[in-house]
């Protein structure tokens, strides 16, 4: 399969960077100069993969990044040049997948892309092996990446949903942070504690779990799924 990967970065010089090394590889690609563009095309044509630069006219990447999260789950990586770990965090906590802070190697860029449309889409396949997984009132439908409390369903971003997996084919047993963030992001531990404390409170939210009745902090060790 040929996946689609949209450049979205205001730098005509990193988008001809990224076209070069991907159509290498037999990606296709295409760009976007500026947020209200890159949203067009998400929005119009059949995007596999987003690299979206933070700091964009008209619409910066992290509003992109919102609005794409309301009705897709495809793999994004943020693209910027800051640093900060407050910065990551905020793009992973809106459901980025992947961060690249410039300057970057884009042999390392084109790994990341590549590693990420790998277990997005050939890993991911595995998973319908087992189309649903039930615990309690909650079921994780694997076919369409859709988790439902008492048939009510609950939008998740990517990360979210690779974490209620885990939790789900896991359910009473323990997972430390690094663990969490292995599962969720799909990469390097490079997060601090601060930022899984913000995601599992997000699906706190979601799940309406204000008491912690479905996930349970382990003081000291991590978190768990009650079973």
């Amino acid at each position: 399969m040929n996946y689609q990967i949209l450049i979205a970065d205001d730098e005509s010089e990193i988008r001809e960077l990224f076209k070069l090394y991907l159509e290498k590889d037999g990606y296709q690609v295409l760009e976007a100069a500026n947020g209200l563009e890159a949203l067009s095309i998400l929005k119009n044509e059949p995007v596999d993969l987003a690299v979206l630069d933070i700091m964009m006219p008209e619409m910066n990447g992290l509003r992109v990044l919102r609005k794409l999260r309301e009705s897709s789950n495809i793999p994004v990586i943020i693209l910027s040049s800051k640093s900060a770990d407050s910065d990551k965090i905020l793009g992973l906590d809106l459901g980025a997948d992947d961060y690249l802070t410039k300057p970057f190697n884009p042999l390392e860029a084109v790994a990341r892309i590549h590693s990420n449309i790998r277990r997005f889409y050939s890993l991911g396949a595995k998973e319908k092996e087992v189309p649903a997984i039930t615990v309690r009132d909650l079921r994780l439908d694997t076919e369409r990446c859709a988790l439902l409390q008492n048939g009510r369903e609950i939008e998740l971003t990517s990360s979210e949903y690779r974490i209620m997996l885990l939790f789900m084919e896991n359910p009473g047993k323990v997972f430390t942070k690094q663990q969490i963030f292995t599962a969720g992001w799909q990469g390097e531990y490079m997060i601090d504690d601060n930022g899984i404390m913000v995601c599992i409170s997000k699906l706190r939210t979601k799940l309406n779990d204000q008491d912690n009745h479905y996930i349970k902090t382990i003081r000291g060790l991590g978190y768990r799924l009650e079973a």
